[in-house]
């Protein structure tokens, strides 16, 4: 039986564009659990990428809004040029402090701000990246008792964040692209609208 997931946060930077739209566009419209995606894109680049996204998965995806509460079935964005926090109430909060791993957001401000809120029950996902944002992030999550994926090296466009993560033994898991979908077929993904 899978481990209850309330919350899954997925960080990518560059090749995981494609990566996080595969993911997205093979989870199905009842899918419940809330997916936090955090991606290193440039302020001035990519403004309607939530709608893109949108346009080719069955679930809602959208930019985040400063106080906006969590709900069930969404898919998340954090917007550019700031970092995400998750207040205990689970509700978005923006964030305009310095970078962290020259990115804001910064995929460890926002892994380790869930980690703080959903502790156990915090799937975070790794992705492809050319700099080592997020694995600091990634051993928050675990050391909270969450669940910790890393894309297999073997497939990451970009090595540099993945390995990262890996040389601090930030991952439960490593797996491949598909493999990360199965996973997350397996979860009890319809409990979110409890």
């Amino acid at each position: 039986m899978s481990k209850k997931v309330e919350l899954i946060a997925i960080g990518g930077s560059a090749g995981s564009f494609y990566v996080i739209l595969e993911i997205l566009q093979a989870l199905p419209l009842d899918f419940c659990i809330p997916i936090l995606i955090v991606i290193h894109r440039k302020y001035t680049v990519q403004h309607d990428f939530d709608s893109i996204l949108s346009r080719k998965t069955n679930i809602p995806v959208k930019e985040i809004s400063d106080k906006e509460v969590i709900r069930p079935g969404i898919a998340y964005l954090c917007p550019p040029d700031y970092h995400v926090l998750i207040e205990k109430e689970h509700i978005f909060s923006l964030d305009e402090s310095e970078k962290v791993c020259f990115s804001r957001p910064s995929i460890d401000v926002v892994f380790e701000s869930a980690a703080d809120i959903y502790a156990s029950d915090l799937l975070g996902i790794l992705l492809s990246g050319a700099n080592s944002d997020g694995a600091n992030g990634l051993q928050a999550i675990k050391k909270q008792g969450g669940q910790t994926i890393v894309q297999d090296l073997e497939e990451a466009k970009f090595i540099e964040m993945p390995r990262a993560a890996m040389n601090q033994n930030a991952q439960t898991k490593v797996l491949k692209t598909k493999e990360i979908i199965k996973y997350l077929l397996s979860l009890d993904y319809q409990n979110g609208k409890n």
